[in-house]
């Protein structure tokens, strides 16, 4: 009678014990999946932050077109760039765009 009991209790605790691990390695999937969810928020956080500081702030983006508008920018015309090709004692011009 006492193996009986003794067989019943060794089987109920290795049942016991497999459902702790099985409960505990569910709880840790859990875990682990809602820390992932946090880091993917938190990184869309600081990008919506970070969005909203640069373009809310007018004081810098009135700054940004004053310098913009500062500087006096003037059309290149690209068939009129050249490139320079610098050999020992001679510099070799040609033009930008060979096709033409």
């Amino acid at each position: 009678m006492k193996k009986y009991i003794l067989i019943i209790l060794i089987i109920s605790l290795i049942s016991f014990t497999t459902f702790i691990k099985n409960s505990s390695k569910s709880l840790e999937n859990k875990i682990y999946n809602k820390k992932e969810a946090i880091v993917l928020l938190d990184e869309a956080y600081n990008l919506a932050f970070l969005e909203n500081n640069y373009l809310t702030s007018s004081k810098k983006l009135f700054g940004y077109l004053e310098d913009l508008q500062a500087k006096q920018y003037k059309p290149i015309d690209i068939t009129f760039l050249k490139k320079l090709y610098f050999f020992e004692n001679k510099i070799k011009i040609k033009k930008f765009l060979e096709n033409e």
